[in-house]
């Protein structure tokens, strides 16, 4: 195997929804297999193609290019109805047409409608400590894979085996429904037969697709594994409790779908221009006036899986400096520049103050995060950025706000984002030539 693989991996640099979407659907175009690796349906990837807008939430960004193979890989955690209601909206507009075109890990976790159930519950009765989870059942179906009693695509597909553990499961989860959580059982039959069906339905998707990647990477072929959520709600490094249930950092590739460390090229990190977070939780940059107000008009700053209102602040190079060492970042993808235009001056957070002390990195305590108070630079201001189509066009003042970004957290910027579209995109260094081996920095250009 050669030093170098054309493998590359995106991940959220802040609390997630930092527009992961749009640069895995621009770099699909350069990929012959897109992968996620963690996570379920919590996630929301929104891409916006020839003024069409889709969102997804468990098929990889990479779909709407026809002849790639998109694969859900075994880190992820499926709500079989919910892929198939995906699946056939996909194949309604012409994607999907062969079977081929997904590939679905056979040793996937599935969410069943009983870890929906416990999820939400569990929330209502938390009251005002509720940590802000979908209610998607992602958490507990995590719970079970942990607990080793979790149903996976697999054991669907074998009647007997898929009989005997929910049989099992229901009968712990609906004991504990009815006297901890005072919310209804769940009957058998009307799961086993319907999941039965759609087993079925879902059958020809899967596959062992650890070895599939073994191969395909081994062959030259470029993969690029896409991330859901973000650093800062990884479960282990990220704002916990208020966090997501699986690890969003680059080093759950290998996990989240079984590949060696040796097959991973690269890795980039997507951050926005200023920050946002959806939820609880700490968030020291936070601004509830009328700057905060702007930001989340202008930016679409809504939930794509819950449309709830995200809380919007200016850029903490403190978070995005803990997601560069955590992931070893080699470059950053910084979107939504645009939103920024007219603002004057610009903020950005460059440490903490606690108490009478300075900190340059995110504390583990959440309530210590929570009493940090941000230390900002002001930089300068600039204007639309409507018609700019290259680096050399940002004004001159939006160019030194990326520098300085650039210099706070240790990446180099490699794609700047500047608006909705897939051609309102500006790509200074294509990463899959540098994944592959070359200099960064060589040649600016753009992947469309």
């Amino acid at each position: 195997m050669r030093r170098d693989p054309k493998t590359l991996v995106v991940i959220g640099a802040q609390w997630g929804d930092e527009g992961k979407g749009k640069i895995v659907d621009l770099l699909a175009e350069r990929s012959d297999i897109i992968v996620r690796f963690q996570g379920g349906n919590n996630a929301g990837h929104t891409l916006v193609v020839g003024g069409e807008k889709t969102v997804l939430h468990l098929v990889p960004s990479g779909v709407l290019h026809h002849g790639k193979t998109c694969v859900i890989a075994n880190g992820v955690v499926v709500d079989p109805l919910v892929l198939l209601d995906e699946i056939d909206a996909l194949r309604r507009r012409g994607f999907l047409a062969r079977d081929e075109d997904l590939r679905i890990s056979e040793q996937v976790h599935l969410i069943l409608p009983y870890h929906k159930a416990i999820d939400l519950a569990r929330e209502r009765l938390r009251g005002q400590g509720r940590i802000g989870t979908t209610g998607r059942g992602i958490g507990p179906a995590y719970e079970d894979k942990m607990a080793r009693i979790g149903i996976r695509i697999v054991d669907l597909l074998e009647e007997d085996t898929f009989r005997e553990k929910l049989s099992a499961n229901l009968e712990e989860k609906n004991a504990y429904l009815r006297s901890i959580l005072g919310e209804d059982a769940f009957a058998f039959d009307g799961i086993f037969e319907s999941y039965r069906t759609i087993g079925e339905r879902l059958r020809p998707h899967v596959a062992d697709t650890s070895r599939l990647l073994d191969r395909e990477i081994r062959s030259g072929k470029r993969v690029l594994f896409e991330g859901a959520q973000g650093t800062m709600l990884d479960v282990d490094h990220g704002t916990y409790p208020f966090v997501t249930s699986s690890n969003c950092v680059s080093g759950a590739v290998f996990a989240g779908s079984g590949i060696a460390p040796g097959l991973l090229g690269r890795s980039l990190g997507i951050t926005k221009a200023y920050t946002t977070r959806v939820g609880s939780g700490p968030f020291p940059t936070e601004l509830d006036g009328a700057i905060g107000d702007r930001l989340r008009r202008d930016g679409d700053e809504y939930g794509a899986t819950t449309g709830r209102a995200r809380r919007c602040g200016w850029f903490d190079a403190v978070v995005v400096r803990h997601a560069v060492r955590l992931s070893g970042l080699d470059g950053l993808a910084i979107t939504k520049l645009d939103v920024l235009a007219g603002l004057d001056p610009l903020r950005i957070c460059v440490a903490y103050r606690s108490g009478e002390s300075t900190i340059d990195h995110v504390p583990a305590g959440t309530r210590a995060l929570a009493r940090a108070e941000p230390v900002y630079e002001d930089w300068p201001g600039f204007g639309s950025l409507s018609s700019v189509g290259r680096l050399e066009e940002l004004p001159a003042n939006a160019r030194r706000y990326l520098d300085r970004i650039t210099e706070l957290t240790g990446a180099p910027v490699r794609i700047v984002s500047v608006g909705a579209r897939r051609e309102d995109t500006i790509v200074i260094d294509d990463p899959f030539a540098w994944a592959a081996g070359a200099k960064p920095g060589c040649e600016p250009n753009n992947l469309h």
